[in-house]
């Protein structure tokens, strides 16, 4: 097997779930993630959410998003925004239409 230094990688095309927390839609929040919801801190509305790789705090502003194998975590908006485009509902191969 080669080892390739410095390669170059492209992010594999994959539809995703996600919601922007508010601040305000706590229900629609809670209907996503369910029981990964740990708190909500209502001081500063963050919300923290068990992930795998520990529990995470969303921010308001943040994207809570569903990845491949039916985890949750929170992405910051900026990175949700280049990483990530609105998929049209033919494309989404069964996702819910938006």
């Amino acid at each position: 097997m080669r080892i390739c230094k410095n390669c170059k990688y492209r992010k594999k095309p994959v539809v995703i779930e996600a919601i922007q927390w508010t601040g305000n839609n706590w229900n629609e929040i809670f209907s996503f993630i369910g029981d990964v919801f740990k708190s909500q801190n209502n001081m500063d509305g963050t919300i923290e959410i068990n992930t795998l790789e520990g529990n995470m705090v969303a921010n308001i502003g943040d994207w809570i998003i569903k990845g491949v194998k039916g985890e949750f975590y929170p992405c910051k908006p900026d990175i949700f925004e280049q990483t990530y485009e609105k998929v049209e509902p033919e494309e989404a191969r069964g996702a819910e239409k938006c």
